[in-house]
């Protein structure tokens, strides 16, 4: 029996070298599959722009969010979503960021 790989739709920047305007360190982004940027090594995110781009997939950690947290995440009361992310006991970000 074949396990299926989980489908990652979100993953949190962990560096932003070079593209600090693209990215923001800590924040959670929604992936886009894409196969053939898998194979070599990127992942497909909507980034700061608004737009699509490859960035190298390990400057992320992919993350699946709890159902009833991405369902609220996609719900359109929420423009602006407050996120928040954790590192040990002490708050890392708690910033506003756009989820696309």
């Amino acid at each position: 029996m074949t396990q299926k790989k989980p489908a990652f739709k979100f993953a949190v920047c962990i560096n932003n070298d070079d593209y600090e305007a693209s990215l923001e360190l800590h924040k959670i982004y929604r992936v886009l599959p894409d196969e053939d940027a898998e194979t070599d090594g990127d992942v497909r995110v909507v980034d700061e722009s608004g737009e699509d781009y490859l960035y190298p997939a390990e400057w992320f950690v992919f993350i699946e969010l709890p159902h009833a947290l991405e369902e609220s995440f996609k719900s359109k009361e929420f423009g602006l979503d407050k996120v928040s992310t954790t590192c040990g006991s002490g708050w890392v970000n708690d910033e506003y960021a756009i989820l696309h």
